[in-house]
């Protein structure tokens, strides 16, 4: 998802690209087009971009679940949040949060905490979906990396993980795409076994996955559509989809 601090160039993830040890959506990946996938619950996500959502319509024109987005580094909080969760939830959609991480900034840990602290938590009750880190192409430099070795970033991404699971219970479903994946992680499958995978890739298909990740959870097929903001599928039925939710 793009930032909201500054006019956003459109990721450069976006030609690109879960197992959770718990999780039982079948590991098929999606053949089809998108607009073809009609038994699969459609979503979305939003951030200030959308600013305050009529989520009746949004629920009317087929949004089953939404993540919205909460915070960026430890000094964004976006302001249209609450409207954005709440009313999600108050129109019967499952939603969820998530966090622009900026490891550049400041740790996993101290991110993590930002990030729950602002309304990146969780509850088992069947309408939360688990908190999300959207980890992505820097927005902000030339450095895609964020100037960091490899292996910082894995462990700034298992710090994060470890601080959101110690502040929630829930391990954060991992947002992100293939070739920012493998170009600067060095495509670690350290995380597939229990994070769930949010993959952004605009194309017909999902395309390849990172490595250790057999399916997908939720897919991110386009960045405009017929609900507001980037377009989703969830990998499995709605009953799927609450349990997901339920933990």
């Amino acid at each position: 998802m793009a930032s909201d601090r500054k006019p956003s160039r459109r990721r450069a993830c976006l030609l690109a690209t879960v197992a959770v040890t718990t999780l039982t959506v079948g590991a098929t990946v999606l053949t089809e087009l998108p607009v073809q996938a009609a038994a699969r619950p459609k979503g979305h996500d939003v951030s200030s971009h959308q600013k305050n959502v009529d989520w009746s319509k949004a629920k009317r024109k087929g949004a089953r679940f939404t993540y919205v987005k909460a915070t960026e580094s430890t000094t964004y909080k976006n302001p249209y949040f609450w409207q954005q969760y709440d009313g999600a939830r108050n129109a019967s959609i499952i939603r969820g949060a998530y966090h622009f991480a900026v490891p550049d900034k400041s740790s996993g840990r101290a991110q993590a905490a930002y990030f729950v602290r602002n309304g990146g938590d969780w509850r088992g009750d069947g309408w939360t979906l688990p908190p999300a880190l959207d980890i992505e192409f820097n927005p902000y430099s030339k450095h895609k990396c964020y100037g960091m070795s490899r292996g910082k970033l894995v462990s700034w991404i298992s710090s994060f993980s470890a601080e959101v699971l110690r502040l929630t219970g829930r391990r954060p479903v991992i947002y992100t795409n293939y070739h920012w994946w493998k170009t600067c992680t060095g495509n670690s499958g350290a995380f597939a076994t229990n994070h769930a995978l949010w993959l952004a890739r605009y194309d017909e298909s999902a395309g390849s996955l990172p490595s250790g990740w057999s399916f997908w959870t939720f897919w991110q097929y386009d960045n405009s559509g017929g609900l507001p903001g980037d377009q989703n599928l969830f990998n499995g039925s709605m009953a799927q989809l609450r349990r997901f939710a339920r933990g």
